[in-house]
């Protein structure tokens, strides 16, 4: 999940559970709102780990040559 789409979740979460009145039978709307803010966190923590995991940091200085030869 990207950090924009947890975003997303969490915003759309916080609509359900802070702003909707509404009354919907066999659906509580603050419930779910709840849920969409949590799955959000976890996917913007998870998103956040994996964007810094991925910055890889290569010590400059040796290098492996390889040469190839043609044959004897």
């Amino acid at each position: 999940m990207t950090i924009g789409g947890s975003i997303g979740l969490i915003v759309l979460g916080a609509i359900l559970a802070f702003a909707i009145t509404a009354d919907i039978p066999g659906v509580n709307l603050v419930a779910v709102g709840y849920i969409l803010i949590v799955g959000g966190g976890a996917g913007l923590v998870a998103g956040l780990f994996m964007r810094n995991r991925r910055r890889v940091v290569r010590e400059p200085g040796r290098q492996t040559v390889i040469e190839e030869s043609d044959g004897p």
